[in-house]
């Protein structure tokens, strides 16, 4: 019998009817990151939440769960691994979501639109306190 192969993704809304999960964007495809490690998905999602992005939630799954999720919706999908080079989440967010936090999810989605405004959003600029309290909390996983 083969063992399931255990990841870590990151939800955001868990365990509501508002859930999703975390997909970069790669040209006009969507990517799910599975990590191995834990760790390195706390790693990403705090430096997520540093860009402003909503805090994900970091979820243990099988693999397989997720690659059907990826057929199902014409997802990609790519597996983190351990002790790899840690992944980096894009400099710019897409600024609107097919989900929104604390709200109903909306099903009139505009990828052209949500490009656009993807090019033209610009980069949020932290405080240096702001810096600090990240430095902190990553420091805090080492």
């Amino acid at each position: 019998m083969i063992t399931p192969m255990r990841v870590f993704v990151l939800i955001f809304n868990a365990r509501t009817e508002n859930e999703g999960i975390h997909t970069i964007q790669v040209g006009d495809r969507h990517k799910i990151l599975m990590f191995e490690s834990e760790d390195d998905a706390i790693r990403y999602a705090l430096l997520l939440e540093a860009q402003d992005f909503a805090s994900p939630t970091v979820e243990a799954v099988d693999a397989e769960e997720i690659k059907e999720f990826c057929e199902s919706a014409n997802y990609d999908w790519e597996i983190v691994p351990e002790n790899g080079e840690l992944a980096i989440p894009p400099e710019i967010n897409v600024p609107e979501t097919d989900w929104q936090p604390n709200a109903q999810k909306q099903n009139n989605f505009d990828e052209d639109s949500q490009r656009r405004n993807q090019q033209e959003e610009e980069q949020p600029e932290f405080s240096d306190s702001e810096i600090d309290r990240i430095r902190r909390k990553l420091e805090g996983l080492l």
